[in-house]
């Protein structure tokens, strides 16, 4: 399913911006960096399967 990639590469996207936001205003969270670290190992997962 690319739309699927390509969801998750918009909330990645999307998370990036909330989290960077949330450290701008209220100082860093390291649980927030590791679970979008983590979603980004997910999205990365999903677009080299596709390749592949």
């Amino acid at each position: 399913m690319p739309g699927s990639t390509k969801t998750m590469g918009v909330l990645t996207v999307g998370g990036l911006v909330m989290v960077t936001a949330y450290t701008v205003a209220l100082g860093s969270n390291g649980w927030l960096w590791f679970g979008w670290v983590l979603l980004g190992l997910v999205t990365l997962g999903m677009a080299a399967s596709r390749s592949a």
